[in-house]
């Protein structure tokens, strides 16, 4: 088996590509290892220190580390994703499920509801795939009073560049599409 690595933009999270489906649908994001209980994979990446995240997409996983460099931490990872998916076992437990949703109800008035699908339309078509690309997630959360507020995950959390994807890809975008939306938030 070999797994390919590729660098985010975000300095602290490797892109980690097993050459096999992680998440059938979905995405799972893990912030701590009491999180990542649901998991055998994202509870073996944990339990390598220096491992601070978790985040798996369709054909991916990044990792997010603090402290050690990345020469140190890639072979103990690298490793414990093969382990992983050469035992043929599950990456998520029985009882769980993906949380693409993260549990959080959307929000929006009333009326709106055109303009949150046209919304959810562009992100879905035109954003995530991007985003993905670079390791990471950006889900719709809300819109109120011209202001969309979206979750950033994987290796767009915590991004350096996060704020300049969002600011200057995102709500240009939206805002070029949709007249109604005057700004773009990170919750």
């Amino acid at each position: 088996m070999f797994i390919q690595t590729e660098a985010t933009p975000n300095p602290a999270t490797l892109k980690f590509l097993p050459g096999k489906v992680v998440m059938e649908s979905g995405t799972a994001e893990f912030r701590d290892a009491d999180s990542a209980a649901v998991s055998p994979l994202a509870a073996r990446i944990f339990s390598i220190p220096g491992v601070t995240g978790v985040f798996f997409g369709y054909d991916f996983v990044t990792v997010t580390k603090d402290g050690p460099e990345w020469q140190h931490l890639k072979p103990a990872i690298l490793g414990t994703i093969m382990e992983h998916f050469m035992s043929g076992a599950k990456v998520m437990g029985s009882a769980a499920t993906a949380n693409d949703e993260d549990g959080d109800e959307e929000f929006f008035e009333a009326g709106d509801e055109t303009i949150v699908a046209t919304i959810k339309e562009l992100l879905e078509t035109r954003v995530r795939p991007a985003v993905a690309q670079d390791g990471g997630d950006i889900t719709f959360r809300g819109f109120k009073n011209g202001k969309v507020y979206l979750n950033m995950k994987g290796a767009c959390a915590g991004c350096p560049s996060s704020t300049a994807t969002l600011k200057h890809g995102v709500q240009n975008l939206l805002r070029h599409f949709v007249p109604e939306v005057q700004e773009v938030e990170a919750v």
